[in-house]
């Protein structure tokens, strides 16, 4: 049977047409294996409707950049060989990449901000939609990628430490026995740490002092400050 040019046209749009249809079927299949294979922690802030789209594209960078995925401290965070690189912040008033030693990162369009005054190691990103995240991606991918190589190379922040705390004995003890909440404490800002420090030296008891450090490790897991919501 011959075709004339409309009916070879039809027949390329035809075939054109069933391969696009495959091709997303395949890309459905593919996002429901991942949904079902995923961390529920993971999930669950995934699904969270606050700064929904920003975390989604925030997390397509990190993991493009063949970082390991878990929730630590009640965010998403990467790494690389176990060791901790980024974390996405979904905060109040913007959603934030987060860099652990960005103090020691190169920063030539000048975007990386302290998470407070005396911040010395963190750095942060901020976003307020999904359209400047998406602007970024290719700089995103650069920076986080020069985290790596800090990682590779060994560097540490050199932390000063003329100010350093006197922890209440039942916390510090808390501490040296849990080093999932030693690494939460060190992560929150010297002006936070300082708070939860005076809030339990403050109490006269040593029952008391146990008390209040029982309550509130579950919000130095979160990453929030004595006086946080």
């Amino acid at each position: 049977m011959r075709l004339n040019h409309s009916g070879i046209q039809q027949r390329i749009e035809y075939l054109a047409g069933g391969a696009r249809a495959l091709i997303l079927l395949s890309s459905q299949d593919n996002s429901s294996q991942e949904e079902a294979s995923m961390d529920p922690k993971v999930k669950a802030l995934l699904d969270k409707s606050e700064w929904h789209e920003e975390r989604k594209k925030l997390r397509q960078i990190a993991r493009d950049c063949q970082l390991d995925e878990q929730v630590k401290w009640g965010k998403l965070c990467y790494s690389y060989q176990s060791h901790n690189v980024a974390m996405i912040y979904g905060l109040k008033n913007n959603c934030s990449l987060g860099f652990l030693k960005g103090a020691l990162l190169k920063d030539p369009d000048n975007i990386l901000v302290k998470p407070g005054d005396n911040s010395q190691a963190v750095r942060w990103i901020k976003f307020t939609d999904i359209q400047q995240i998406t602007a970024m991606e290719n700089t995103l991918k650069a920076y986080i990628n020069n985290a790596i190589d800090v990682e590779k190379s060994g560097l540490k922040v050199e932390f000063k430490q003329k100010h350093a705390l006197v922890l209440a004995q039942e916390f510090q003890q808390r501490l040296d026995a849990d080093q999932q909440l030693k690494t939460a404490f060190e992560a929150l800002t010297p002006g936070r740490q300082r708070a939860y420090n005076l809030y339990f030296s403050g109490a006269k008891q040593a029952k008391t002092r146990i008390a209040r450090v029982e309550k509130c490790t579950p919000q130095i897991l979160d990453g929030k400050g004595l006086h946080d919501k």
